[in-house]
């Protein structure tokens, strides 16, 4: 990658958002966690919640990714709590859809995809920029798990 499209590509908007990601950290004693990885590039996010009536009253996310797949999480913690799991798998599949088809920016409430549009062109990029989705919807089916057991 030469280092021009680099540049554009961590671009100082996605840098800021990296920076300064909300909902950090772990929970104490979890409904649900789960752990995501891109077996690409080894980045992970473990994701933890509360709910409440179906919907998320409480997350953490534990980020240990680059630059893009930090910027994602920003954006899904920004927008994350209130969340029903169709919602999450709704915007999970939206991102995934602007990455890989060229499909619009995700709509609110995923307000903050666009700056991750110039990743399309990166394919390898495209798992860790899912990964806080991922980490999500497999914390939901976690304590959806201990709920039945």
């Amino acid at each position: 990658m030469a280092e021009a499209e680099l540049m554009k590509l961590y671009s100082g908007r996605i840098l800021a958002l990296a920076a300064d990601m909300p909902r950090v950290g772990r929970l104490e004693a979890p409904e649900g966690t789960a752990r995501a990885r891109s077996p690409l590039c080894g980045s992970t996010v473990t994701v933890d919640l509360m709910l409440n009536d179906g919907r998320i009253a409480d997350y953490r996310q534990d980020v240990k990714a680059c630059a893009l797949g930090q910027a994602s999480a920003a954006v899904v913690g920004a927008n994350i709590i209130g969340r029903t799991e169709d919602e999450v798998c709704a915007g999970r599949d939206a991102l995934a859809a602007m990455l890989k088809d060229g499909g619009p920016v995700p709509a609110a409430p995923w307000d903050g995809f666009e700056v991750l549009e110039p990743a399309r062109d990166y394919r390898n990029r495209h798992a860790s920029i899912l990964l806080a989705f991922d980490a999500t919807l497999k914390a939901f089916e976690d304590a959806r798990e201990r709920a039945n057991a």
